[in-house]
């Protein structure tokens, strides 16, 4: 087909980025509401709170295990089969949950099903194929409104999920979960058609398929640069914090003899906030240099636990908390996913930035599985807030030595 005008490139490429908004809001919006869920099926199933936190543990680590999977397929073949696959997974996996009352039962539904699902409609493949339609330029603020999509559906799902738990029952909000993961089909399919490569603007950064490396060969170059690794350990100690969080705060609000609505009401104010610091992490990465936006994110991070702890626990001290948080919350996502492409172009985008997002659910893996055991062992999260607190300021300092000039060796790989 002859190539676009660039007018006509800019105007889809900005219709792509907001299709891809609309599909992160629902996916995440359900996957970040799950936490909601763990005393419900508690009190239905008489699993405990360890098989549960387990389950909700290995769907961290599918999640992120999807993420290069689904991203090398998305690469290689297009978005949109691999994001409408994703839907009915999600759909299946909240469906399947109602009626499962063993451990390995609901192992295989939310941590297998539902978690692969949302991961083959999460970041890796959505930003890779909203970066492929736009230049260089207005790629990071671009993943901070699909970023912030994601942050707008968990301000939006989670009080609308524990408002279905309190007046009907976790079931019918686990079917709630699965009708909106069917209804973003038509929105896949519609990506799947905008986000081709022909005609995009800057979609193989300037090179023809007979000078880019193979995926093979690129990610070769991306594991051998330190640089790509030190994004890998900052984001592996971001995924432990956001899985502990959005699994065990509500544990916590309990803890503390505070209603449900607590929870649900600071998971929504993560949400809410982190659509503000989405979008202006993604404007500030246009601006500034993207490791200091990362160390400052994390070093925030580690402050506003501190204050935390030293403060009697609240209702406005959970709201405040999750405000702070919620500004941060997944505030990585477009400057990492910045750095990547700095780094390594975007033609295979979804695949490096996936397995990014693989080292993050590692970390998510066991911040959602040790906040449960802290809290057999303990009776309470204490230890869990020092380490994230530890591991938040590891995240800031590691990133400072990555290196965002492009590879110099890149085009002769």
């Amino acid at each position: 087909m002859p190539p676009m005008t660039p007018a006509a490139a800019r105007g889809r490429g900005t219709y792509v980025v907001f299709v891809a908004a609309a599909i992160l809001l629902v996916t995440m919006g359900a996957r970040q509401s799950l936490g909601l869920f763990v005393a419900p099926i508690n009190t239905a199933t008489g699993l405990g709170i360890v098989a549960i936190s387990l389950a909700l543990a290995v769907g961290q680590f599918v999640w992120g295990l999807a993420q290069p999977i689904f991203g090398g397929i998305a690469d290689r073949y297009g978005s949109g089969a691999v994001l409408v696959a994703g839907a009915l997974m999600l759909a299946a996996g909240a469906i399947l949950t109602t009626v499962v009352s063993s451990g390995p039962g609901l192992i295989l539904t939310l941590g297998v099903l539902l978690a692969a699902g949302a991961g083959a409609g999460s970041f890796s493949i959505l930003i890779g194929a909203t970066a492929q339609s736009l230049p260089p330029e207005k790629r990071a603020f671009a993943s901070g409104v699909v970023n912030a999509g994601g942050s707008l559906g968990q301000f939006i799902l989670a009080p609308a999920s524990q408002l279905i738990i309190a007046t009907a029952g976790w079931i019918i909000a686990m079917y709630a979960l699965a009708f909106a993961a069917l209804l973003t089909i038509p929105l896949a399919r519609l990506l799947g058609r905008l986000g081709t490569h022909d005609g995009a603007i800057g979609g193989h950064a300037g090179s023809t398929s007979h000078a880019a490396p193979s995926l093979r060969k690129q990610v070769g170059i991306a594991i051998r640069d330190r640089s790509y690794w030190c994004l890998h350990a900052g984001f592996f100690t971001c995924g432990f914090h956001i899985a502990f969080l959005v699994t065990h705060l509500p544990g916590e609000v309990n803890l503390c003899a505070l209603p449900a609505s607590v929870a649900a009401g600071s998971l929504a104010i993560i949400g809410l906030a982190n659509v503000a610091g989405s979008l202006s992490v993604g404007w500030l990465g246009g601006i500034f240099r993207m490791k200091w936006l990362l160390f400052w994110t994390y070093f925030t991070r580690a402050a506003a636990i501190a204050v935390y702890l030293a403060l009697p626990r609240t209702a406005l001290t959970f709201y405040v908390f999750a405000a702070v948080l919620g500004f941060t919350w997944l505030s990585t996502v477009p400057p990492t996913a910045g750095l990547v492409a700095k780094l390594f172009g975007v033609r295979y985008l979804a695949t490096l930035f996936g397995l990014t997002l693989l080292s993050h659910q590692i970390g998510g893996f066991f911040g959602a599985w040790l906040g449960g055991l802290a809290l057999v062992r303990f009776g309470d999260y204490g230890w869990m807030w020092y380490a994230d607190m530890t591991l938040a300021l590891a995240a800031a300092l590691i990133n400072l030595p990555v290196r965002e000039a492009p590879l110099a060796a890149l085009a002769h790989a």
